[in-house]
Order: C-alpha cells, then sequence, then structure tokens
C-alpha cells in the first residue's frame, strides 16, 4: 500500500518517508495479478490432509523485488505523465526501522506447480495504471 500513501502525500507537497536510506527491496504486486491469482486457488479446493482439514496455503505475489528507490522513481514519473505531480517528491532518508527487513519477496513456487500461474504486470506497468485510476478517480 505504499504506492498509496506516498501517492496521497505528493499531491498534498508533502515529505515522503524513505527508511534504510532507500537501500530496501520489496515485492510488490499489481492487484490484478493478486485477483488472478485468487479466483484461481478458489477454483480447485485442496485435498484433505493428514489431520482432516482441507487446506492449502499459497502465496501470491510478484517474486521480484525491487528497490524502493526505484519504486518511488517509477510512481513520481507515472504520477507527472498524468498530470497528478508537476516535480519530484520531496524525500527524508531515515535509517532503517525497528522489526523491519531489507528485503521481502513471495515465493509462488507452490503457485506455479499447481495453477500454472504467477503473477507478471511490471512495477512500472503496475504504477501506470494505478496513476491513470488514481487521475480519473480523484478527478485531476
Amino acid at each position: 500500500m505504499a504506492y498509496f500513501g506516498f501517492s496521497d502525500k505528493m499531491v498534498r507537497g508533502e515529505k515522503i518517508q524513505i527508511f534504510n536510506y532507500g537501500d530496501m527491496k520489496r515485492d510488490f504486486t499489481y492487484i490484478d495479478d493478486i485477483v488472478t491469482g485468487v479466483i484461481s486457488v478458489i477454483g480447485k479446493p485442496p485435498a484433505e490432509t493428514k489431520d482432516g482439514a482441507p487446506y492449502k496455503i499459497y502465496n501470491i505475489g510478484n517474486n521480484s523485488p525491487e528497490s524502493l528507490l526505484y519504486f518511488v522513481e517509477t510512481l513520481e514519473q507515472c504520477l507527472m505523465s498524468e498530470g497528478i505531480i508537476d516535480h519530484p517528491a520531496e524525500k527524508e532518508f531515515l535509517p532503517m526501522q525497528p522489526g523491519d527487513v531489507y528485503q521481502t519477496y513471495a515465493d509462488v513456487d507452490a503457485l506455479v506447480r499447481d495453477f500454472r500461474f504467477k503473477p507478471d504486470t511490471s512495477l512500472k506497468d503496475g504504477l501506470a495504471r494505478f496513476a491513470g485510476w488514481y487521475k480519473e478517480y480523484y478527478k485531476f
């Protein structure tokens, strides 16, 4: 949800906080990929496990960590190309927050194995679509 919070701050001209001085990686997943994954999983109920409960856990994510700074720069470019903002945001670079991790990503091996599905919307394409939606929804 960082894209939404950052976008709102950029629109209001507020400074955005970048933790670990920008040296972090996150696995950003476009919502349509999540929906497709959930629909795929719902359509195939799992077999009962050894304890008799029919369940299986799948991680639905892009499986491609991106640099936080690349994310912010791409978001700024997308918002500027839609005319939502007219300049990059002011940034406050801060140390790592307690309890945070350097890198996160989804292990989608089970999803690919069982459903032959892997989210594939690039960060740039997803943020461009988000910026278009944001512009339309908030009437820019």
